[in-house]
């Protein structure tokens, strides 16, 4: 790799440009340090034809040594360097649209424009980001490497620039061009390889990483057509494959030559020297694109690396194809290739569940491949396998890359022919594991059966997991208490339902086995019947089975009556739980909230924690400052940078801490509202684009953006709004406008494509708005949004806009939730249970600035077997919407089997598991706390601006030094 990769173009040209917009000639660019600085290479005529073009190479992986290419231009030509000004980035971005094209040459349109400017921006990063793994590569640092399902990045333009400190610059030069920066921006879609919190958090830790000069990679998949695409009809919600690659993603660069290969299929079979070898079945290979994650006022720039799947050419079958059999010519192209075309494919089928165990193990064995040849290549002839987790840390982001652990034995075992004891050692003290989330249906399971024919290796390597965390057990508690070992076995293996390794299968001596035989009168006769016996049952003239022949079964109980032969129940299906893997072949688990660990430790994995105590951790989830207050709220990060003296706080925000001397600062509340109403104008015109609904700046922005899911508990807020508005209904204008607070009440977020009461509550949030937004009584008094197709894009539009955020989980049910932090740091007030970080942030924000409502997470489960035991009494307002809702109000649609689930003491998808109806009463009674204390401005800016000071805390880069110093064991690099 050169020390300093660059680019230096001459060009000398003869006619103006000849689109709309014409623009000077770039002549040469270079970028030095965490600014862009331009080489400015000029030739003596600008009227000849000729164009001669030089270009310096820039390698996608380090190989090679070479001396400042910087020093010697300026050396041989006398060039001047300069920090880049508007003019020369103007020339750059003119370079890329006539010499890198995407478009046709005779225009200059947004999306041309967009291109360019990436694309010059670019360019700046890839000398940083040359430099940087040169710089690792030289010192053969521990890297981190974090591996994510994954990766919710938004729009990369504004915050390449923003980190570069070239915003002022690149908006004055495309003023220069006709076009304004933000409109330029816009045209960037979200990158579609995320969907929730989980994916969003990655991206924060990727930019912290960058920016607190931590030497690290991401890995993901490089997902097609994303999630999909929401939109919203009269139906409700309706799925759409993304666009995002549609013409192209400026900021990737497909390395061609970082090819692995991943097999799936086949058999083990034993060679000559006693070796297993995976054999045969389908091969496919995982081509690697890399995205740069600059650092913020640093030079350091990370990389995303991201899998993309293919077949080998030589999989096309020509002749089936010219023989008219077109579909089988390119079965194996499809079949790889649609690994990586959806996020978290539908697996209601058995098709789709093999697909996503195909793309689990797809990222995490082109991912291991990687690092493991990364970790050849920098150890040289010194290469000692026993310092690999001195140089390797692997960071599993919730279960889905478990087959990492497996999959680095096989490697270790297999190819490198380390022994189990070896690798087994290896493998535990590189990777560890962070959990999500406490609902039972996230902890992932796998069929024994499936994953066993899929990956028959992998399989094998985690039946002798399974018996060394056996063996662990035994050695633990010992066999005298039968009863306790079965239970810990039970709870704590990773084989569900699968018999005991053969070492340890006599430890339980069973009874022999009965037959159970039922009589006619409903009487159950249970006999140790031998085979001899048990064949002389027959059947009966008209078909039933009766009892023959036998002394012992003709007793006079049963004697001359028929009986029935009950079919012993199917047994229960072999699961291989991946959670349970995550925690044994990883040195540390995780929680991402100080409640959700707790709760790991004494509910989701008690038993491991008794048994090794020492593995678990918490650490609090953050947010980048940068993306979600510097660059998406820039008002208020120019207050908070006057209040405390400079901007520091967006790399130490321990100093937001400081705005709590200025909260009852009149002229900074004054300017804080003016802030707050500016960012409400911007997200009124935005609402107004995207949905068609007009909204008041003047009223209360309410906001609740996240996946939709029961326990979410979107359902909750919207019955409150119901509520609400039944109520305004039955006054007089007069008493409305005196009783309620004006308040527009926004949703937004993703119910996923099978969930079917999720998409019900989608349907009947949007049913709700439609009678409420026509209604000429109600008017400005309340409004109901739901924001179609939710991103990060809209939430950096919405945040900075809301006053009012609802956090109102069932209590203990949210790992942490990070829409929380972000909502806090931008000055809104949370209402909430407390649940999450929710309990995190309002110890921070004082209790006085958070409006706290519901049952504890302690009291869930008793609150459970009351309904459950139909001792429940619901609130008769709760009663009272219900009925409202089943009246017709919102429309044709039919809600009783949503409604209905509300109801009731048992059953599945009955009996309020998310205890809607117990906290309703409690919520509603909030909400009107929260109308009083908007009514007095001057509080509710106070509670505001403490708000963003409390959030301090809430920092990824507070999170990722934790990671650094307790999980991984790294140390900052940074590029001189």
């Amino acid at each position: 790799m050169a020390a300093s990769s660059h680019l230096t173009v001459a060009l000398n040209r003869a006619e103006p440009f000849s689109g709309s917009n014409s623009l000077p000639s770039l002549i040469g660019l270079s970028t030095r340090y965490g600014k862009s600085r331009l080489l400015l290479v000029r030739t003596s005529s600008w009227r000849s034809p000729k164009r001669t073009l030089v270009v310096r190479n820039v390698s996608s992986e380090p190989t090679q040594k070479l001396k400042d290419p910087v020093a010697d231009e300026e050396s041989a030509t006398g060039a001047s360097t300069f920090e880049p000004d508007s003019s020369s980035i103007a020339a750059s971005i003119k370079y890329h649209a006539e010499f890198t094209p995407l478009f046709s040459p005779d225009r200059f349109d947004l999306p041309k424009a967009y291109f360019a400017t990436a694309q010059s921006v670019r360019d700046a990063l890839i000398i940083n980001w040359n430099e940087t793994y040169e710089l690792y590569e030289k010192l053969n640092v521990k890297q981190a490497y974090y591996l994510s399902m994954e990766f919710l990045q938004g729009r990369a333009l504004l915050n390449a620039i923003g980190n570069l400190e070239l915003t002022g610059a690149y908006a004055e030069a495309l003023s220069k061009l006709g076009y304004e920066l933000e409109n330029v921006a816009c045209q960037e879609p979200d990158a579609a390889l995320g969907n929730g919190g989980l994916g969003r958090l990655a991206s924060c830790f990727l930019d912290s990483l960058a920016t607190l000069n931590y030497p690290a990679w991401g890995y993901g998949l490089r997902y097609k057509y994303g999630l999909f695409k929401q939109k919203i009809t009269k139906d409700g919600q309706q799925e759409a494959a993304e666009n995002w690659l549609e013409i192209g993603n400026p900021w990737e660069i497909v390395r061609n030559d970082i090819r692995y290969p991943i097999k799936f299929y086949g058999k083990v079979v034993v060679g000559s020297d006693g070796k297993r070898n995976w054999i045969g079945g389908e091969d496919i290979e995982a081509v690697a694109y890399d995205v740069p994650i600059p650092g913020y006022k640093t030079k350091n720039t990370i990389s995303l690396r991201l899998w993309s799947t293919k077949a080998p050419t030589e999989d096309f079958d020509l002749a089936a194809f010219n023989a008219g059999e077109h579909s089988r010519a390119s079965e194996a192209l499809a079949s790889a290739e649609k690994i990586c075309h959806v996020l978290y494919p539908g697996d209601d089928s058995f098709e789709g569940k093999v697909l996503r165990l195909k793309q689990q193990y797809t990222l995490c064995s082109a991912s291991l491949q990687d690092i493991v040849a990364r970790f050849e290549r920098r150890s040289g002839a010194n290469k000692k396998w026993g310092e690999f987790p001195e140089k390797v840390a692997v960071q599993m982001n919730d279960t889905h890359p478990t087959l990492c652990i497996p999959e680095l034995m096989r490697i270790l075992l297999d190819l490198k022919g380390l022994s189990w004891e070896e690798a087994w050692n290896i493998t535990q003290r590189t990777v560890a594991y962070t959990n999500h989330t406490v609902l039972p249906e996230a902890l992932e399971k796998w069929s024994f059966e499936l994953m066993q024919k899929l990956l028959p290796r992998h399989v094998e390597i985690i039946e002798l997991i399974d018996e060394e965390l056996v063996r662990s057990i035994i050695s633990e508690y010992g066999t005298e208490d039968k009863v306790l070992l079965r239970g810990k076995l039970k709870e704590l293996r990773v084989l569900e339902n699968v018999d005991l390794p053969a070492a340890y299968s006599d430890i339980f001596i069973e009874p022999e086995e009965s037959s159970i035989i039922a009589s006619a009168e409903g009487h159950v006769i249970s006999n140790s019947v031998d085979d001899k016996n048990s064949s002389k049952l027959a059947k009966s003239v008209d078909g039933d089975e009766t009892v023959k022949g036998n002394d012992e079964l003709e007793s006079k109980n049963i004697k001359d009556k028929k009986v029935k032969l009950i079919s012993p129940p199917p047994p229960p299906p072999k699961m291989v739980r991946m959670a349970n893997l995550c925690v044994v072949g990883g040195h540390a688990v995780n929680g991402v909230a100080e409640i959700h660990s707790e709760i790991v430790k004494d509910e989701v994995f008690n038993a491991f924690y008794q048994l090794w105590p020492e593995k678990f951790q918490n650490k609090t989830n953050g947010v980048t400052p940068r993306r979600w207050i510097r660059f998406c709220n820039p008002d208020l990060s120019t207050l908070i940078t006057k209040c405390t003296g400079s901007e520091d706080w967006v790399l130490n925000t321990e100093k937001l801490g400081e705005l709590k001397k200025f909260a009852d600062n009149e002229n900074l509340q004054n300017q804080w509202r003016i802030a707050k109403r500016n960012n409400k104008l911007k997200a009124a015109a935005f609402l107004k684009e995207r949905t068609g609904y007009t909204v008041s700046p003047d009223a209360m922005f309410d906001i609740q953006v996240k996946r939709i899911h029961e326990y979410k508990r979107q359902l909750l807020n919207v019955l409150g709004i119901v509520y609400r508005y039944k109520k305004m209904k039955e006054m007089s204008a007069a008493e409305r406008k005196e009783k309620y607070v004006p308040r527009v009440c926004i949703f937004g977020g993703k119910a996923f494509a099978t969930y079917v009461q999720a998409k019900r509550i989608v349907k009947f949030i949007t049913d709700v708005g439609a009678t409420v937004n026509r209604d000429p009584e109600i008017g400005d008094l309340l409004k109901v949004i739901f924001l179609p197709d939710y991103n990060v894009s809209a939430a950096e539009i919405l945040i900075p806009a809301s006053e009012l955020s609802q956090h109102i989980s069932t209590a203990g049910m949210e790992a942490s939730g990070t829409s929380n932090m972000k909502f806090a740091m931008n000055g809104c007030i949370l209402i909430g249970t407390l649940d999450g970080a929710n309990v995190e942030i309002r110890q921070e924000v004082g209790a006085d600035n958070f409006f706290l409502f519901g049952a504890e997470a302690h009291e869930i489960a008793g609150l459970r077997k009351e309904r459950a035991e139909g001792k429940f009494i619901p609130d008769p307002r709760f009663e009272e919407v219900k009925d409202y809702v089943r009246s017709g109000v919102f429309g044709a649609y039919d809600y009783e089997e949503m409604i209905a689930s509300l109801e009731g003491n048992e059953g599945f998808g009955r009996a309020d598991y998310f205890l809607v109806g117990k906290d309703f009463p409690s919520y509603i009674e909030c909400q009107e706390k929260v109308d009083e204390a908007y009514r007095d401005q001057k509080r509710w800016t106070r509670m505001s601006i403490l708000n963003t000071a409390g959030s301090y805390k809430f920092s990824s880069d507070r999170t990722i030094h934790e990671y650094a110093k307790d999980i991984w064991d790294i140390k900052p690099v940074e590029l001189p």
